[in-house]
C-alpha cells in the first residue's frame, strides 16, 4: 500500500519549481573522492552554459514527478514520530534523535524520500562527521529507492555527502580563487601543524623564556580553539590556559605569523577548511551560487558542531529552507574539539519556525537498562526532555559494583567477561569502556596474564606512525613544492642534512618557485653523497613530470625508500614495509594524488588493517574503548570501570557547571551502549607507589555523583568485591625481607643480578 503525502515538487525553495537550475557538477562526492576531475576542468562559465541548455528538459521532468505516490517501501517498519520526520516539508526541522533510536534509519528514508518525490539528488548536501556515516546513509537510501526506480537509485549517487572539511575541501578547490586559494593548496594534517607552528617561531619569535612558553602542541590547540570558537585569544588563555596569559603578545605575533606562512605556502590545516568555507559563503556572489546548488541540507549529530560549522549552516540555508537537523543534546561530549552544545539547544533561535521532532523508541538496550539511564540524563538542568523507552520489556537490572581497589575491580571485571562468554556471547560483543586511556593499564596487564585477545580503541593512527607519513611525504611535495613539513622530514631521511640545511633548501625551492632544477645545483655535503641525493631529486622530478598512475608513483617512492626504512628500522623493518605495501592496493581507488592525500589527512584509517578488503571475521576479541571513541558503537554487554569522582567526572573537568554537564553527558554515552548488560564498577581505593608503607599507598574516594543513592536503589542491582591482596600479607613478606636487611626493590635486583 502507498502512502500519500502533499504533492509537491521538493527542492528546498517553498516554490513549487525552483526559479533556477543550479550548475552542473559532478558526481557525489564521498571523501573517497575529494575531488572531481570533472569540476576542475569545466569552467564556472561552462557550467552555466550547461545550466542553461538543461534547464527546460529538467523543469518538464520535474513537472512530470510533482504526483509522486511514496511506496510503501519507503516507509514501512518505521515508528510514528519516525515517519513524521522522513515525510515532513521543506524545513526547518530538528530531530532529537535519543541514542540507539533509529536515527541514521530515519535520515537514509528521508534521503530516499526526497529524491522519490522529485528532488534532484545533485542538490541534496549531506553534511556528517565520519566518512562512513555519509557513505552508509547513501546506499541504505539507494537500496530503498530501488523498489521504486532503479533510475533514481542510480542518481542518488550524485548526491553530495562527507564531513564538513571534506565538503569544505571540495568547495575550495572549485571556488577558492575567490577566497585567495590557488587550486593546488595542500592540507595539513596535525603533526605537520605542529612542526609548521614550531618552525615559525623559532624563525618569527622571539621569547625570553623558551622553557616555560607552551609547546607547539599547546600552541596549535589554542589557535584551533580560537578558530573554531570564534572566541578571542585572550579569552580563550584566560578560560584554558591561564598560566600562559603572560604570553599574549607572543603568541598573537606567532599565530600572525603562522597564518601569513600557510599562507605564501599554500598551505591549509583542518581549521583554515572551516575558515575558507565560511568566508566563501560571505562572499556575495559566491555565496549565493553555493546556496543555489542545495535546496536540501542535511546536517547529522549536529550536538558536536562547533561555532564556525553553524555557522556555515546558517550560511547555507538563511532562512531555514531545506534544512534538517539530526541530533542529541544529551551526547553532545566534544567541547575538547571546540564543539559546542548550545548549537543545538538554541537552534529555534537561530531558525523561529524550526518543527522540533523527538525520537523516543529505542530499538538497542533493554526496558532496564533505559530505566537507568533515563533517571541519569535527567540530572541535567538544561536539555530537550525526552524519555526514552524501550522496544522491548523487561532485562537484567544494570549492576554497581563497589570494589575494593583497582586489582579487585580487574578480577570483577575479567570474571564477568569470561562468564557471559561462557555462556555465549562472543568476546567482541563485549566492551570495557573509560574515562581516560590510561584507566585500562592494569586491565590489559591481567588480560595478557590470562590470555585473552582485546583491541583498544583509539591511540596512534596509521598515518600518524613515522614509517607512513615518510612515505608520503614524497607524495606530498611533489604535489605542492612549498609543503614545508613535508619537505623537511624527507629531506632529513638524508645523512648530513639537519633542520637547518633542510629549511634553507626549501627555500631555495620556493624562491624558484618549485621548480626542483634548483636542487639540481645545489652540491650536497660528503655524509649524504651525491648518489643518495640525485636519486632523490630525480624521484622527485619523476613524480612531479611523468605522466604515472598513482599506483606507479607509490611504489616508485616505495621502491626509493625501503632501504631507509630497513636502515632505521632494523627490527620491524618488514612489519612497517607491509603496511606501506597496503597503500599500493588502496592506491588504485583514487583518481590522482590529490584526492589521495586529501582523503589520508580528512580521515586516515586507524591501522593497516582498516587498508584491507575482507577483513578475518572470524577474530574474536574483546573491545577497550575511552568513552569518546566508543560513541556510536554498541555492545551486549558494557562494562564502565573507573566509575569514581575525580574519574567520572574527571577532576578536571569540574570547574565550571558547563564542564559537570558535559561529564554527566559522557557517563550517559557510555551507559547507553549496552543492549543487554550493564555493570558499572567503582574502585574505592587507589593504590600510590613511593610510600613507606601499605597503608599509606591507597587513598580513598566516593563513587560518582552521577549515580546518587535514589537512583542506585531504584533502577540498579548493587554488588561488592573485594577480591584483593590482603595487605596483613604483604606486610608479613615486607618484615621477612627487612629481617634479611633487603628492601623489596633490593630482593628484586637479587633476583635478576646474574641474567647481565
Amino acid at each position: 500500500m502507498a502512502k500519500v503525502f502533499p504533492a509537491r515538487f521538493f527542492d528546498g525553495s517553498g516554490d513549487e519549481f525552483p526559479d533556477e537550475f543550479p550548475d552542473e557538477f559532478p558526481d557525489c562526492m564521498h571523501e573517497t573522492e575529494i575531488l572531481d576531475d570533472f569540476s576542475e576542468t569545466l569552467t564556472e562559465n561552462a557550467q552555466e552554459t550547461l545550466t542553461e541548455n538543461a534547464q527546460e528538459t529538467l523543469t518538464e521532468n520535474a513537472q512530470d514527478s510533482v504526483n509522486w505516490e511514496i511506496p510503501e517501501s519507503l516507509w514501512k517498519n518505521l515508528n510514528d514520530a519516525q515517519q513524521e520526520a522522513v515525510a515532513y516539508g521543506d524545513g526547518p526541522l530538528l530531530v532529537v534523535a535519543g541514542a540507539g533510536t533509529g536515527k541514521t534509519t530515519m535520515l537514509a528514508h528521508r534521503v530516499a524520500n526526497l529524491v522519490a518525490r522529485g528532488a534532484d539528488p545533485s542538490r541534496i548536501l549531506l553534511l556528517t562527521f565520519t566518512r562512513r556515516a555519509a557513505a552508509e546513509l547513501v546506499q541504505r537510501a539507494k537500496h530503498l529507492l530501488e523498489s521504486v526506480s532503479q533510475e533514481q537509485s542510480a542518481r542518488i549517487n550524485h548526491i553530495w555527502g562527507g564531513t564538513f572539511h571534506a565538503v569544505g575541501t571540495r568547495l575550495l578547490r572549485i571556488y577558492g580563487k575567490h577566497v585567495g586559494l590557488p587550486p593546488n593548496f595542500a592540507i595539513l594534517d596535525r603533526s605537520d601543524q605542529e612542526d609548521l607552528m614550531n618552525l615559525v617561531r623559532a624563525e618569527s619569535v622571539p621569547v625570553t623564556n623558551v622553557k616555560r612558553f607552551p609547546k607547539k602542541g599547546t600552541c596549535v590547540s589554542m589557535y584551533s580553539r580560537c578558530i573554531n570558537s570564534q572566541k578571542k585569544l585572550y579569552e580563550i588563555l584566560a578560560l584554558y590556559y591561564p598560566k600562559f596569559e603572560e604570553y599574549l603578545p607572543e603568541l598573537s605575533r606567532l599565530f600572525d605569523a603562522y597564518m601569513q606562512r600557510k599562507v605564501e605556502d599554500a598551505l591549509l590545516d583542518y581549521d583554515d577548511l572551516l575558515l575558507y568555507w565560511s568566508a566563501l559563503m560571505r562572499h556575495p556572489e559566491v555565496g549565493e551560487k553555493i546556496r543555489k546548488r542545495f535546496g536540501w541540507v542535511l546536517v547529522d549529530e549536529f550536538q558536536d558542531t562547533n561555532m564556525i560549522q553553524a555557522e556555515i549552516v546558517k550560511g547555507l540555508t538563511p532562512d531555514g529552507r531545506g534544512l534538517t537537523v539530526v541530533g542529541d543534546d544529551d551526547q553532545s561530549i566534544y567541547s575538547f574539539r571546540s564543539a559546542t552544545v548550545r548549537n543545538i539547544l538554541e537552534l529555534p533561535q537561530a531558525f523561529p519556525n524550526t518543527k522540533i521532532l523527538p525520537l523516543e523508541m529505542n530499538y538497542r538496550s533493554s526496558d532496564a537498562i533505559l530505566k537507568a539511564t533515563n533517571r541519569v540524563i535527567a540530572q541535567l538542568p538544561e536539555r530537550y526532555r525526552k524519555e526514552l523507552f524501550s522496544s522491548r520489556q523487561g532485562g537484567v537490572l544494570p549492576t554497581f559494583c563497589k570494589c575494593r581497589d583497582e586489582d579487585a575491580q580487574t578480577n570483577y571485571v575479567v570474571d564477568r567477561i569470561l562468564e557471559h562468554f561462557e555462556n555465549g556471547t562472543p568476546l567482541r560483543e563485549q566492551a570495557v569502556l573509560f574515562r581516560s586511556s590510561s584507566h585500562s593499564v592494569r586491565l590489559e596487564t591481567e588480560l595478557a596474564r590470562r590470555r585473552i585477545p582485546y583491541v583498544k580503541y583509539g591511540g596512534l593512527k596509521f598515518t600518524e606512525s613515522a614509517h607512513v607519513k615518510d612515505l608520503l611525504s614524497f607524495l606530498r611535495l611533489a604535489e605542492n613544492p612549498s609543503d614545508l613539513p613535508a619537505g623537511i622530514r624527507l629531506l632529513g631521511m638524508l645523512p648530513g642534512i639537519g633542520p637547518k640545511t633542510a629549511l634553507t633548501l626549501m627555500g631555495i625551492l620556493r624562491d624558484a618557485g618549485g621548480n626542483l632544477n634548483v636542487w639540481s645545483s645545489w652540491t650536497p655535503p660528503k655524509r649524504t653523497g651525491n648518489e643518495r641525493w640525485f636519486a632523490l631529486v630525480t624521484l622527485l622530478k619523476k613524480l612531479t613530470d611523468s605522466p604515472m598512475t598513482l599506483k606507479e608513483q607509490v611504489q616508485e617512492v616505495l621502491d626509493h625508500y625501503r632501504p631507509i626504512l630497513q636502515e632505521q628500522w632494523p627490527v620491524d623493518g618488514d612489519s612497517r614495509l607491509a603496511d606501506l605495501e597496503q597503500l599500493l592496493d588502496v592506491a588504485q581507488k583514487f583518481k590522482g594524488r590529490t584526492e589521495f592525500l586529501a582523503e589520508f589527512v580528512l580521515d586516515p584509517p586507524q591501522s593497516s588493517e582498516e587498508l584491507a578488503d575482507k577483513p578475518d571475521i572470524d577474530d574474536d576479541y574483546l573491545i577497550l574503548s575511552t568513552i569518546h571513541s566508543a560513541k556510536g558503537l554498541e555492545w551486549k554487554c558494557v562494562y564502565v570501570i573507573h566509575a569514581s569522582d575525580g574519574n567520572i567526572p574527571s577532576d578536571m573537568s569540574t570547574g565550571r557547571q558547563e564542564d559537570i554537564d558535559e561529564e554527566l553527558r559522557l557517563f550517559y554515552v557510555a551507559m547507553t551502549r549496552a543492549r543487554d548488560y550493564l555493570y558499572v564498577t567503582c574502585p574505592l581505593q587507589y593504590f600510590h607507589t613511593g610510600k613507606p608503607s601499605w597503608s599509606s599507598h591507597y587513598s580513598r574516594v566516593l563513587p560518582t555523583r552521577f549515580l546518587p543513592k535514589k537512583i542506585l536503589k531504584a533502577c540498579f542491582e548493587e554488588d561488592v568485591c573485594y577480591d584483593a591482596p590482603d595487605p596483613d600479607e604483604t606486610e608479613d613478606f615486607r618484615n621477612i625481607l627487612a629481617e634479611e636487611g633487603l628492601t623489596p626493590e633490593e630482593w628484586i635486583r637479587s633476583q635478576t643480578s646474574d641474567l647481565w
